[in-house]
């Protein structure tokens, strides 16, 4: 190999591990930010729990925005992506998850009219789009992302093997972000655990967004319409 070939070898290769080092980082404010914002604001000081979610939907968004721009990770390229497939597999998840809600929750009363609507588009679309941004799209994303240009992504088994790592990482989001809630550092962890294989397949699989806030959407919603005064789904619980 010619010198100056070596040379551009050397600083590909130094990219791409800057790169890594780089999503890694965001990881882990990602990860500092999933625990913080439930312990702080809902365990620690109590807001209102509509008003979480708001500040919440916010955090994650801006965390979301903040890592795309500063990588230069193209959302406009990664929404097109097999976005058919993501759309029904995102559906096809919620109704699963509903399913799960209505069978393993008892019914409750709830409001009527004016107040389900908001309840239904606040507590379960935008919360539900954003857990499922934050605890799936997010780590999986930026997993992918890490290890984009790398030898380990130029082959099927590599891909796998990132693939297995990326659902690792939305496992550990799960985790860390229900352990900032208090009722939640017990078994019941379990529960979110579970269902985090079916709400991030249709972003695990496609590598596509819009996916998995589809699928956590779909069980929030469920969740107001079926058990509104729940003590599984829709976290903070009084």
């Amino acid at each position: 190999m010619s010198t100056h070939a070596f040379e551009h070898s050397s600083h590909v290769e130094a990219r791409v591990w800057h790169g890594l080092s780089v999503h890694w980082a965001w990881l882990a404010g990602g990860f500092v930010l999933a625990f913080a914002v439930p312990y702080l604001l809902a365990d620690a000081i109590e807001i209102d729990r509509d008003l979480f979610y708001g500040l919440y939907a916010l955090s994650v968004v801006g965390l979301f925005a903040l890592w795309s721009r500063s990588t230069g990770y193209d959302l406009v390229a990664a929404v097109k992506r097999h976005w058919l497939a993501a759309v029904l597999l995102g559906l096809a998840a919620a109704a699963v998850l509903a399913a799960i809600v209505v069978r393993t929750d008892d019914a409750t009363s709830r409001p009527e009219g004016v107040a389900l609507v908001g309840a239904v588009a606040w507590r379960g679309i935008l919360y539900g789009a954003t857990d499922g941004l934050f605890l799936s799209v997010f780590p999986i994303l930026v997993v992918f992302a890490a290890f984009a240009g790398t030898r380990l992504d130029r082959r099927f088994a590599g891909k796998v093997v990132i693939g297995m790592a990326a659902f690792a990482a939305s496992l550990a989001m799960t985790a860390v972000y229900h352990a900032g809630y208090s009722d939640f550092r017990s078994d019941k962890i379990t529960k979110p655990l579970a269902g985090d294989a079916l709400w991030s397949a249709p972003t695990l699989l496609t590598l596509n967004p819009i996916g998995a806030p589809i699928a956590h959407a779909g069980l929030h919603t469920s969740a107001v319409l079926h058990s509104y005064e729940t003590e599984i789904f829709l976290p903070p619980h009084s």
